[in-house]
């Protein structure tokens, strides 16, 4: 039996007024993902632990059953390796967002969704500006980048720019935990402020200013840490070959770490508007051939509710169900082997609070062959009636991986 995880990022949510009292994921109409509830087993899944921030980074691993205690070394590591940078011994390495500051508040997390291209062309001028032998900057994809400092420490207290929207910079400024990182601190935070000088008056952001649109004003360095040691896949489960399919690097660095072949779709956005229909036919085609266990994430429900956008966030998951879930269902019955299916979030982000939360996350299994349970539904309510109750660790996906 061929595997694979349908995976929608932050698309649980809270009751909403809006909608009647009804959550995202009740409110939209996905009947190929109800189908699968009816025909599977559902359930509830915690992905974070209590003690660790409710980042996808920790959800994800948590998800593909990673103890996150162990292999967690921040986000900046995997994106680096999704972009194929390597991290030697002693270099620290961070996710760098370019955001919108304005009245000396984070006014937003992603520079108003600035382009690859532009974005590129404003961390090439602060790598050409701030970068020496200690600092690099990294470009990646629309606001995430990257930011390796040779012999930083990591102890450090970094808040996830989308945390806090509104927020005064001097708030949430980088702090050490240890004295030993004061240094690092030190030199983040002036980095911070020098870009900010930077960044103010550069044509790209002119562009932008001109068009009403949010000018990428200054970078916001956050999650650091290590090269993490992370046992592959194969060797945690027995999994053949496998394969990550995803827009978002810190979520291709997790596939490269646990020896996932990383698939890119042309025209993956991470957004509403990415190429669904492209990432459908990448799943099946791998999955049609070689490839055992397939991971697909989308991100656009998450960054809908980084928004706050509930009408938006609807339409992404109506999304899912019609223009990933449908199709590849009804590629399955063309497979040779059987398909099992799993669908589910990595961690709720709320519209109301415009952040993840810890809460656990519903999904359900499909497997040929299973007796179904008495899920009709696929939502946040209706799984707590599903037969796997609440799983946590690597239950998940050993129930998943197992055989019938």
């Amino acid at each position: 039996m061929k595997h694979i995880i349908i995976l929608g990022d932050g698309m649980a949510d809270w009751q909403v007024e809006k909608l009647g009292g009804k959550t995202p994921l009740m409110a939209a109409n996905t009947p190929a993902i109800d189908k699968l509830a009816k025909e599977g087993r559902s359930g509830l899944l915690v992905t974070v632990p209590a003690d660790m921030p409710a980042g996808s980074e920790i959800a994800n691993m948590g998800v593909l059953g990673y103890d996150v205690h162990q292999v967690y070394e921040g986000r900046g590591v995997l994106e680096a390796a999704s972009m194929g940078v390597e991290i030697c011994e002693g270099d620290l390495a961070l996710r760098c967002n370019l955001i919108c500051v304005g009245n000396r508040k984070i006014k937003n997390h992603s520079a108003g969704h600035i382009s690859t291209e532009e974005a590129a062309e404003l961390i090439t001028f602060l790598n050409d500006k701030l970068g020496n032998e200690q600092i690099r900057f990294y470009p990646g994809v629309s606001y995430r980048h990257l930011l390796v400092v040779k012999g930083g420490n990591k102890m450090l207290k970094c808040t996830p720019p989308h945390d806090v929207p509104g927020t005064p910079l001097k708030e949430v400024m980088i702090k050490e935990t240890t004295p030993e990182a004061k240094d690092t601190a030190d030199l983040l935070n002036d980095l911070i402020l020098k870009s900010h000088v930077l960044l103010a008056n550069h044509p790209v952001n002119k562009k932008r200013i001109e068009k009403g649109k949010d000018p990428a004003n200054s970078i916001w360095p956050w999650s650091p840490g290590y090269k993490p040691k992370m046992p592959e896949l194969m060797d945690l489960y027995g999994v053949g070959k496998s394969a990550v399919i995803s827009a978002v690097d810190l979520i291709q660095g997790i596939g490269v770490y646990a020896g996932m072949e990383v698939i890119k779709v042309e025209g993956a956005t991470g957004l509403y508007d990415t190429n669904y229909e492209g990432k459908a036919q990448a799943a099946i085609d791998a999955l049609k051939g070689d490839t055992q266990f397939v991971y697909l994430h989308i991100e656009a429900s998450d960054e809908a509710g980084h928004e706050g956008d509930v009408d938006l966030k609807v339409r992404t998951i109506e999304y899912l169900d019609s223009r990933i879930v449908k199709p590849i269902v009804e590629a399955a019955g063309t497979m040779v082997e059987p398909l099992a299916i799993a669908i589910l979030p990595d961690h709720p982000t709320p519209c109301e609070l415009r952040t993840h939360t810890h809460d656990p996350v519903p999904f359900v299994i499909f497997k040929p062959g299973n007796e179904p349970d008495k899920t009709e539904a696929y939502n946040e309510e209706s799984v707590k009636e599903g037969s796997y109750g609440i799983l946590k660790g690597n239950e998940f996906i050993r129930e998943f991986f197992r055989k019938i």
